[in-house]
């Protein structure tokens, strides 16, 4: 298992992480990811450490506490041995303040997550998404409280637009506090607006990407091409977590590539789907799911080889959009961009 280091921090990760949001069916919306119980789950963490994957990232709201239960009876006995990311912000309750990145609710979920993952600290704390109500210097001064209390290692950041990270990171720089080492992004060969402003942002603050969502909801697996559409209540078609659905003939039209890259390399379309999020600027760690063993085995086989430059680019042209302004402008004037441009 390849390792890199998380943005500008010391923290060394595996390229692959395993997520957890398949961990109990706790309500309808995540029944759609998996039902994973503890058996399941205690033999995909080891599958995942034999393999070198001991990275393991969930969130409160997974089946609202469910997944942290299962992953912390999961991980009896092997703590000292993993890394453990888990999230807060999204609403965990009825109450005025269930949600959000408020002292309170921090404190409060940091707190309940310690306890139903059985740990005395997590490695990597995560902001799930901007909380526009509350004041940054109040989430960032909460965060760096934890830290200096031993509960949080690290913390990060998910779903943020551009501003709202640099804004976080100019008021950690500004007061001396730990800044956000990496952007949980959702990011893929299917929708890659990524690239249009997070990921140079990445580059240039040294923030790492940990992708979710690696393969769009299944929709890069190879099971959704041509003649074989989208059913309907499909995940994907349930969680409407994804963004705006895009043209089937865009989908189509990256699979009909990946096919060709996978009969090239004798790997799988995810496999390449995920190997091709490998070689891309800043992607320090890939969430990877799975329904049950087999699926997880599958996606673990994603590392320990390489696409080619020529494999990279012909996958790059079929998944290539016309970025929204102000990006379609700049992509017009590559004179003034020194670097390598990816949107």
């Amino acid at each position: 298992m390849e390792y890199r280091q998380l943005g500008q921090s010391g923290l060394r990760v595996p390229v692959l992480s395993f997520g957890t949001a398949t961990f109990g069916g706790g309500n309808e919306f995540f029944k759609a990811w998996g039902t994973t119980q503890v058996e399941e789950a205690t033999q995909m963490v080891n599958l995942c450490l034999d393999a070198g994957v001991n990275l393991f990232d969930t969130a409160n709201v997974y089946s609202t506490g469910m997944a942290e239960e299962i992953l912390g009876k999961a991980l009896t006995g092997l703590r000292n041995k993993v890394l453990i990311s888990t999230k807060a912000t999204f609403k965990m309750g009825e109450d005025a303040n269930d949600y959000g990145s408020s002292r309170y609710h921090l404190i409060q979920q940091c707190e309940a997550s310690l306890k139903r993952l059985q740990t005395d600290h997590i490695d990597i704390y995560h902001m799930h998404g901007f909380d526009a109500n509350t004041p940054i210097e109040e989430t960032l001064k909460t965060l760096e409280s934890l830290i200096q209390s031993g509960k949080v290692r690290y913390i990060a950041c998910s779903n943020f637009s551009g501003w709202h990270l640099m804004k976080s990171l100019s008021l950690s720089e500004r007061y001396g506090w730990s800044r956000y080492i990496a952007h949980q992004a959702y990011y893929s060969l299917l929708n890659r607006e990524f690239e249009w402003e997070l990921m140079p942002l990445g580059i240039d603050q040294n923030v790492g990407t940990i992708v979710w969502s690696p393969l769009s909801g299944g929709q890069l697996t190879g099971k959704i091409r041509r003649g074989n559409p989208l059913p309907t209540g499909s995940r994907f078609d349930q969680q409407g977590s994804h963004g705006p659905a895009k043209e089937p003939e865009f989908l189509y039209g990256i699979v009909d590539v990946l096919d060709q890259v996978a009969a090239e390399t004798g790997k799988s379309v995810a496999q390449v789907s995920l190997n091709w999020l490998l070689q891309r600027p800043t992607v320090d760690n890939i969430i990877i799911g799975a329904r049950n063993e087999a699926q997880l085995k599958q996606n673990l086989e994603a590392v320990g080889w390489n696409l080619t430059v020529d494999q990279v680019k012909r996958l790059d042209a079929a998944s290539d959009t016309t970025p929204i302004y102000p990006y379609w402008h700049q992509r017009n004037s590559p004179i003034f961009n020194t670097a390598p441009v990816l949107y």
